[in-house]
């Protein structure tokens, strides 16, 4: 069986180009074609025949199909849904701003954590993705661009935020960051990538030695454990004390923040007592807090509170001076906002 080509970081394909005693040039070259320029086939008349022999017998070069794609009539979001070669599924969404755009990946096909306020959790876990098909989520979207929005191509802001906990599928992600990251590859700048977490202890256990610099965002939903349980159920595994005391050993660079998304539930995480407890926790950290109203979806029973609510949450937290923005939904019209993912449904 080929290995695919986007399964492979700059030095994986360095290393195989090299025992297999082809011109050093042939890494980089695929990488500027694929990665930079996005182009899939000229980069054939750019090597030897030799080479070109040896890549076709030895690399998979194909990505996920796109079997669905949803446009937003509200704010021009785009969700993909993506056909994988076993037939699984799974979802992606363009985010658009200021003529640029963030793009939500997904690591996995569904999600082990079965958090209560996400539609994805209702999938279960079927399977982790592999690094090709994270990969190549990016850059079917950026070629998805470039044909129905040209000049619109700037995906300048990366977000594992979809389908799946990134850090139970550990490897794969960093993988993924590594081609991102790479100045052979997308050229990603480092703090343009967001890692979300439910809080799964494992992957921050490595964070701080494996992906050192990427921006992670813990969802956290809650300062009280018993609605922390209720919301994010690994909460009882991993209790919130024990995450925090992770996530304050990641060393941080100059201007770095942690991102604590909170997602706000009417009448039941919306109180000014739940606001005072979540800045009392996170008082004096290097945070930044994003609120974010819920996202109804099918068969939801939480409810979305009032702007009105939702201000005055806000109005607590900034006497604890910490930087708090109110995120809008995007795409809630065709289920692409934050926690309406479902490649099922």
């Amino acid at each position: 069986m080929k290995q695919s080509f986007y399964d492979l970081s700059y030095s994986d394909l360095e290393a195989i180009i090299n025992q297999n005693n082809l011109n050093p040039s042939v890494s980089a070259i695929l990488f500027n074609w694929h990665y930079k320029k996005k182009e899939t086939t000229q980069w054939r008349d750019k090597i030897s025949k030799l080479a070109l022999a040896f890549l076709e017998k030895s690399f998979d070069f194909s990505l996920p199909e796109i079997d669905r794609v949803y446009e937003s009539k509200k704010d021009r979001a785009v969700k993909f849904l993506f056909k994988l070669k076993d037939n699984h599924k799974v979802e992606t969404v363009l985010i658009p701003f200021n003529n640029k755009y963030s793009i939500c990946l997904s690591s996995q096909v569904g999600c082990a954590m079965n958090c209560s306020f996400c539609f994805t959790g209702e999938q279960g876990l079927k399977r982790n993705l592999t690094t090709n098909e994270i990969v190549g989520q990016f850059l079917q979207a950026w070629r998805w661009l470039a044909t129905n929005r040209p000049g619109e191509e700037r995906i300048i802001n990366i977000v594992f935020m979809g389908q799946g906990e990134p850090l139970h599928n550990f490897d794969a992600v960093k993988k993924a960051c590594e081609i991102f990251l790479s100045q052979h590859g997308t050229s990603v700048g480092v703090q343009k990538i967001t890692i979300s977490t439910a809080g799964y202890i494992p992957g921050l256990k490595r964070w701080s030695q494996e992906i050192p610099g990427v921006n992670l965002a813990l969802s956290l939903h809650s300062p009280f454990e018993e609605k922390r349980n209720e919301l994010i159920p690994i909460n009882k595994k991993y209790p919130l004390d024990e995450v925090l005391a992770y996530i304050d050993k990641i060393p941080l660079n100059k201007k770095q923040f942690i991102t604590y998304e909170y997602l706000l539930i009417k009448d039941f995480n919306d109180s000014p007592n739940d606001a005072e407890q979540l800045g009392m926790l996170l008082a004096g950290k290097s945070a930044y807090i994003n609120l974010i109203p819920f996202n109804p979806y099918p068969g939801s029973h939480y409810k979305r509170p009032s702007l009105d609510k939702v201000e005055k949450f806000k109005e607590v937290l900034d006497t604890f001076k910490i930087p708090t923005l109110i995120r809008s939904a995007k795409g809630d019209d065709v289920l692409a906002a934050c926690g309406q993912l479902n490649s099922n449904n």
